[in-house]
This record gives C-alpha cells, structure tokens and sequence, in this order.
C-alpha cells in the first residue's frame, strides 16, 4: 500500500507532537484529526522516529482512498508488516486465517474464520507486546475499509497497556472513524492551522520569497500544503512573466493549489457547495444576503461548511472563508453559467448600489456601452468613499464592457484604472491595466501616466524597476511636469532601493527645477521635501529650511500620496526631535485624512509613525494596537511587508514578548533583502540587535548591530536621530568585552549628535557611556553620569528610555556590590515599564528572590558575555591565571582585568564561589 504523497510540513509543529507523545504516555491512545494538508503525516513520521529510537516496535497502516472499497484490505496490509517470528507461537486455525488473508486479501470472504483472524490479530499484538512496547499507527484511518476497521475495534480493546495506538485522519465535520477504533475518552489533538511567522519558515525552507508569507497565509488559513502549492503557483507564475513574485500578486489558484483546494472543499455536501460559491462571489457575504439571493436555507448549509472548517460564521450572520484561496477555487471550478446566475441573484439581493453594479457586470459578457457608464460611475464612487483597489477593479471591467467604437472612453478608463491600481498598492492590477494601454494607440502622456501607476503599486520593491523608468523618461521629454513625475520616483528609488541620499537628493532638485518649469507646484512641493528628507539624513542643518519652503507651497492631496508630502514629513522630524505630543496630534489629524483618499500606503505610514510616538511616549498597549492594524493593512492591502514587520517587531520588543519581536524583525529582515529595501533592512536589523542585547546575546546583537552600522554608512546617514542604533551598538560592545571600542563610537557620534542638538540621542550615549565607564573601573563617575540621564529622559518625556537608564544604573550598582541602591534602581525601573505596559522590560527588571545568592536573576544584558564565560570556565576548573592567558591568547594582565568583572557580575569572592555560581547557573 503506497505512501500518499505530502510536502514538508513539519514546520511549526514542535508543540503539536509533544503533546501526542503526552497523550500516548498518559493513555496509550491518541486521535490526530485535521484537515487535508494540515500535516498529520509528519507529525506520525516524528512520533515513529521518536518510538523507533527508543526501540520500540512499530507497526504502520496507511491506506489510500481506493483501499476503503476493498474489505479487509487494510487488515491484510497490517499483518503483512509483522515480523514473521511473531506468528510462530498462534495456533493452527490462527495461523491458516492470517494466510488466508495475505495471500488473498481480495478473495471471497465466505470461506474464512474469521473470529481465528479476529483472535490471531490480538496474539499477534499481544506477542510483540511481551518483547518491546508497541506503538501501532494509523495513518489517513478515514480510508480504512469497514471490514478492517471492525477487527482493529475488536482487537485493540484486547491488546495488553504495552501496546500504544496513534490514529490520524482527515476529519471536516462528522464523527471521526478513529474515536470507536480508540475508544471513548480518547484525546483528540486537532492540528492547528500554522501561523504567519510559520508559513514564512516554510516558505523560506522551500526556497520561496518570505515577503509572500502574509498573503499566502490568508490565502491558505494556515494549511502547510495549501500554503506551499500557492507560494508555487505564485513563483512559477513570476517565472513566466520573467520577474520575481510581488507581494501584491494575485495568488493564482491552479494546478496542485486547485487540487488542495478541492480536497479541502470535499468536506461540504453537494447543497452547501452551490451556497458557498454564492459566498464565494459575494464581497461581504451574510446569511440574510445569501438567503435574499435564493438559498432559503443557507444557515443549516452553511453550519455544515462551518463544521468541514471551511468558513467561520459569525455572530452578525456575517461568513468569513478559513482559507482565502477556497471562494477562488469554488469560483473557477464553476461554470460560466453558473457564475452569471450568481452574480444576477447577487445583483438583486445586495442593497449597496456599487455592488449591485459590479454583479451585473460580472453577469455578462458583451460589451454595453449603458452598464459601462454605470460601472464607471460606481468607480468614481469608490474613489470619493477611498476604495481605490475596488475602484481599479471597476475601471478594468468598465474598459471591457466598453463598446469597441468608443475606443477613447476605454483608453481613458483604462489609465483611471491603473492610477487607481498605484495608488492603492494592487501591483496585478496596475501591469494588467497598464497592458492595456500599452497595447493601444496612447498618448505619450497617457503612457507615462500608466507606466508611474506600476512604480507606484511596486512599494519598496523598485529595485527591478530601471526599464520601466527607463520608457517613462522616454516618453515624457519634451513635457516638464511629466518629467518631475519621473524623476520624483527615480528620486524615492536611489533612496529605497540604492541607499544612496545623494543621488536621492540630486534628482529631487532636477524634479523641482522642472515641476517649476511646468507651472506644477504639488510636484514641486514633494520634490522640495524628498530634498529636506535626504537633507537631515546627510546631516545638512539647511535641511529645517528647505522643509519651510516646502510647506509653504500648496499641499499635495491626491497626486502622489500623503507620505510624500511636507507635511508628513514635519511630523517625522518632530518624532526625530523628540517633539512627541506635537507629532502625535498632526497624526491624529492626518489619520482621517488618509483613510478618505484610499491610498493603503499613506494609512500605513501614518499608523507607522503613530506606533513610533507611542513607543517612545511609553504608551506600549497604544502602539501594539497601531502597530497590529499596519500589519493586517499590509496583508489585506498586498503592501510590501518589510516595513509592516518592523514595525511589529518593535512593538513586540517594548510591549510584547521578545521573542516574537526576533521572528518579526527576521522577516523584515528577509523581505527587505528580498526586495532590495536598505532602509527597512537597517531598521530591521536594528530591531532585532536591540532584542539580542536585551536577552543577553552580546556577541550576536554586535554582529547584528554592526550590519547596520556598515549600512547606514554606506548610505551616507549622517544624522543620528533618524534610526538610534548607536547606544545599542556601545551597550553591545561593552558587554562582548570591548569597552575601549564602544568608548571610540560613542565619543564619535556624540560629537555629531551635539552639534546637531540631538538631544535624546545624546542622552542615550550617554547612558551607553555609563556603562563603559563602570567597565572601565570607574564606577562612582558611572553612577552620577546615569543618574543624571534618567532625571534628563524624565525631563524629555522618554519614559521607556529612563527605565533602560535605571536598569543600566541597577547594573552597575550590583556589579559594585552596593545591594541596596542595585534593587531601588530595579524596582524604579519596573514601575516604570509597569506603567508603560512594556511587558518584556518589567520582567527583566524583576529583582531576584531573596536568598538567590550567585544565581541570582539579574537583567539579562549583565550576564557573562562568551569571552567571559570561556575564561569562567577555565578558572573553575582549575587553571591559573597564566594557564588561562596562555590557552586564550590573552595578557595576564587582561585576564586579572576580566575575572574581576566576572566576580562581580556574579557576585563571588573566590575561585571555589565562582565554581558554584556556574553550576548553579
């Protein structure tokens, strides 16, 4: 009986298979159930291999489908798989059942004993039960034939404690086949749908881009199988396009996807599929609106949906599919008859005028120049409402339904189509749109309009973007506003793609020198503020001056986004400024604002910006909130997903778990490189160094942090204040036990800071410069200095950074062996995270139990760093000071130098107290 076929699904199933082995040991029996693809198999393959390295004697089954129509043929199977010794001890008639049925499984069954076979079966389980433990797999049990599954019932409830059943089926609603094979009160494990950061490892695995992880997630609701024929689809669609996979692509539901698809949708009777496909076409579906279309009982049909997991129905009546590939799949195995009957039905049940609009388009097929204008209408209504991605699906069918001789309306709703497709990030809709104009007899005018309708949905990917510029540029000359509308985007490009402000800058000002010529002042505007960005990255103190002017131009409404405009970038210069609550309010007020125009990327920069004030105004259950809507935004919307994770990854670093913060910030990460993106690469990066410092991984929060130090100065970033990884960087160091390099950074970039009157950044350094004087041996200076910037963060209203600064002034404190004022600075710390709601921090500055002695809790970045802990090492076991400097290549002197701090990070005297401290440890 063959193996069915399965991906690799293992990923994200740790806890999963602990939890059958509890069951199995607490029980002896398990029940795995999930849907197809959900990766039962190799949760079953790592129980075996768990059993078989204990040596235990494992006995599998898997049918296949076509094995449940042929009787006993999963019973034949089994047997066929049991040592041969094990049969010697049955008696005769046993013997002659078990031959029997090997030799001829698909024969008549009238002439066979088959309470001997029954018997046989639990001898033989019972023999092999007396010389190992036993663990019987039964793997896809939902195709066991009937006859197999009555002896397996019979047998097991026979079968000594020894031997251990682990039954694993496809289950979409009904009883499952392996609750009477176990018998009642068997735990049932369901196998979870995997997470976002889940379906990111398994892309990753199968060598598949990570920025796709968002959507193939909604796409597949967390089954491994569906997650991975998607990503596939998606990649050998690229390929045939000859480009890499956008993360706004639409996911192509076809070949092995449809088919996991199908399989999935197996689950729902005949009845409920025809309801689903309505839901399926429907844009909000609801119980009242299907019942309105002509399913009467939608609601028992649907609850059968519900029980196969195929939809979730919530309280409102309102139907959410689990996987977003499922309405895809139901809608492309449908007829077109079948299609257009819904959409009329739809047309009529739905009371919102722009859908019903949209469904009598999508019922027909012909051009009709009355349905086009309608359609065209609904389009513009979904622009004023800030619907564009549903404005661009409008424009792209009112071009279809566009009768042939009215080619110059078709022409025009095709180029409204593509901006509207820009604008809202839809990147497949912008190059089908775009297409179409290309195809035509376009204006130059008309070209270059679609064409910036491409770079505009591409987000932070416009690394693979020069051809296309490239034709833009052609096609503009000889027209000056064109033109600054080129070289804008050639401008966010150097920036983005190429790290290079200079360059950014410098086709900044052709683009303002020509929107003057052109009479356009929202592009002048927008190229004096991409100046003044560059500007304060470069650290050119002209840059406040340039932003000035900006402003007192006409503010740019829809051209070419709110994120690109000045005031926007006021308000990012507040937050370098530490001007917070003036930052915050012009967000709230931008907020309304952005969400009315429709553009995706503006409400993510403007929620962006606002999880960025909270953090640093210690208003951590704000930010999570922020922070949680840009990453759904990012996903509903196809945004490029590097910023999104960063993002999140800062959130979670300050008010979340540590750990979800480093998986966050490593698919920024991922994705960033993915997408040529140096910006959020370094932000990333420094998210997750911030998160190794403050668990203690020194020498890898070095490395992380150095890479963003090697890329902001390839970047040429001048400025501190616009990413403040320098602190970090120092801290890092001091704990790696290299105080001397971080005492050179920080007086390096502290002159800048103080020249540019960065005076947040300089109260980092500073707490940075604490610490290094304390492991320089001058603790009473490092004291006075962290004091005095924490009462400096308190001035500036930086509350999560004055508890940083009291966890770093408890350090110091401690390492001096001065108890009392080490916990008053802890537990002023944690009142202060407390308050702030930064969960991970108040755990670090949890003081230790009394009585802990040397082992101690302390905050996580005083542990010994790896160069301490190998010479720690070596002095507990016995070896001198020389011995040690000989095996390290160190001086003696060195060696002296660190077993002191060593001795006072652990708080020990002696090489005998240092000994116990590691044990402990």
């Amino acid at each position: 009986m063959a193996a069915t076929g399965h991906a690799d699904t293992s990923v994200g199933h740790g806890e999963l298979i602990k939890a059958v082995d509890r069951a199995l040991t607490a029980h002896g029996r398990a029940l795995l159930i999930g849907p197809a693809g959900a990766g039962k198999t190799e949760v079953v393959r790592a129980v075996v291999a768990a059993a078989e390295s204990r040596r235990e004697t494992v006995l599998c089954l898997a049918p296949e489908a076509a094995d449940q129509w042929i009787p006993e043929a999963s019973a034949a199977a089994l047997l066929a798989s049991v040592p041969g010794g094990a049969l010697e001890q049955l008696s005769g008639p046993q013997r002659t059942a078990i031959a029997l049925l090997r030799r001829e499984a698909d024969a008549p069954r009238a002439g066979r004993d088959h309470i001997a076979l029954r018997l046989a079966v639990v001898e033989v389980l019972r023999a092999l039960a007396d010389r190992h433990p036993v663990l019987l797999v039964l793997d896809n049990a939902q195709w066991l034939d009937a006859e197999s599954t009555d002896l397996l019932r019979f047998a097991l409830r026979l079968t000594p404690p020894g031997v251990r059943v682990l039954v694993a089926e496809c289950v979409q609603g009904g009883v499952p086949v392996g609750e009477p094979l176990c018998g009642p009160g068997v735990p049932a494990i369901r196998v979870p749908p995997l997470g976002a950061d889940e379906v990111a490892e398994l892309l990753v695995r199968h060598g598949l881009p990570a920025r796709l992880a968002g959507r193939i997630h909604q796409a597949s609701g967390g089954n491994p199988r569906l997650a991975l024929a998607l990503g596939h689809s998606l990649a050998e669609a690229a390929e045939a396009r000859d480009c890499s996979a956008h993360h706004a692509d639409a996911l192509p539901v076809s070949g092995q996807a449809r088919e996991v698809a199908r399989r999935l949708l197996a689950g729902a009777p005949v009845q409920a599929r025809r309801t689903l496909l309505l839901a399926a076409l429907a844009a909000r579906p609801t119980i009242s609106l299907l019942r309105r279309a002509g399913r009467p009982d939608a609601e028992a049909e649907l609850a059968e949906a519900e029980r196969a997991a195929l939809v979730r129905v919530g309280e409102d009546g309102s139907v959410e599919f689990t996987a977003g590939a499922l309405p895809t799949a139901l809608a492309a195995d449908a007829g077109w008859p079948e299609r257009a009957a819904g959409h009329a039905a739809l047309a009529e049940a739905v009371d919102d005028p722009v859908q019903a609009v949209r469904h009598r388009a999508l019922a027909v097929d012909t051009p009709d120049q009355w349905l086009a204008e309608e359609i065209t209408e609904a389009a513009a209504a979904c622009r004023r409402r800030g619907q564009r991605a549903l404005a661009a699906e409008l424009g792209l069918l009112a071009a279809e339904r566009t009768p042939s001789w009215l080619a110059g309306e078709e022409l025009a709703r095709l180029v409204a189509a593509a901006e509207d497709a820009g604008w809202s990030g839809r990147a497949d809709l912008a190059r089908r749109a775009t297409g179409a104009v290309l195809a035509r007899d376009a204006s130059p005018a008309d070209r270059v309009r679609a064409r910036l309708a491409v770079i505009d949905a591409a987000g932070q990917a416009l690394g693979a973007l020069d051809e296309t510029i490239a034709y833009a540029m052609d096609e503009a000359a000889g027209d000056p506003s064109l033109q600054a509308a080129v070289q804008l985007r050639i401008a966010w490009k150097h920036n983005l793609s190429d790290g290079d402000p200079v360059r950014s800058r410098d086709a900044a000002a052709r683009a303002g020198a020509l929107a003057a010529l052109g009479g356009d002042q929202v592009a002048e505007a927008m190229a004096l503020t991409v100046r003044a960005r560059m500007g304060r990255i470069l650290g050119d103190p002209g840059a406040e001056a340039i932003l000035a002017e900006a402003l007192a131009l006409p503010a740019p409404e829809v051209p070419l986004g709110m994120r690109n405009a000045p005031q926007y970038l006021a308000v990012r210069h507040a937050l370098f400024d530490d001007g917070l609550d003036d930052a915050r309010r012009q967000l709230m007020v931008l907020l309304p604002a952005v969400q009315r125009t429709g553009s995706a990327e503006d409400v993510f920069e403007v929620l962006r910006s606002l999880t960025e004030v909270e953090l640093r105004g210690g208003r951590c259950e704000a930010a999570s909130a922020h922070a949680r809507r840009a990453l759904e935004l990012t996903i509903d919307a196809g945004l490029s997903p590097g910023p999104a994770w960063y993002v999140a990854a800062m959130a979670e670093a300050m008010g979340g778990s540590f750990a979800r913060a480093a998986g966050y910030a490593r698919r920024g990460i991922q994705a960033s490189q993915e997408e040529q993106d140096q910006v959020f690469l370094s932000r990333s990066l420094h998210a997750l160094g911030l998160v190794e410092l403050a668990t203690g991984e020194a020498a890898k929060a070095v490395a992380t942090l150095r890479r963003v130090a090697e890329l902001e100065a390839a970047q040429q970033v001048v400025d501190p204040s616009i990413l403040r990884w320098h602190g970090e960087l120092a801290e890092a160091l001091i704990a790696a036990d290299a105080p001397e390099e971080a005492a050179r950074l920080l007086a390096s970039v502290r002159t800048v800071a103080v020249g540019l009157g960065r005076t947040g950044v300089v109260a980092a350094l500073d707490r940075a410069r604490g610490l290094c004087l304390s492991a320089q041996g001058d603790a009473d200076a490092a004291v006075h200095l962290l004091e005095a910037t924490a009462q400096r963060f308190d001035v500036l209203r930086l509350p999560l950074e004055r508890g940083r600064t009291l966890l770093a002034l408890a350090r110091v404190e401690r390492r001096r062996r001065r108890r009392a004022p080490a916990r008053a600075a802890l537990r002023a710390a944690a009142e202060v995270f407390d308050r702030a709601g930064a969960a991970p921090w108040t755990e670090l500055a949890r003081e230790p139990a009394p009585g802990d002695g040397a082992g101690a809790r302390v905050p996580a970045a005083a542990t010994l760093t790896e160069a301490e802990t190998r010479l720690a090492l070596l002095v507990s076991q016995g070896a001198s000071n020389q011995e040690a400097a000989a095996k390290l290549f160190l001086s003696v002197k060195t060696v002296e130098a660190r077993l002191t701090r060593i001795y006072q990070k652990l708080d020990v005297r002696s090489r005998a107290q240092l000994a116990t401290a590691l044990r402990t440890r």
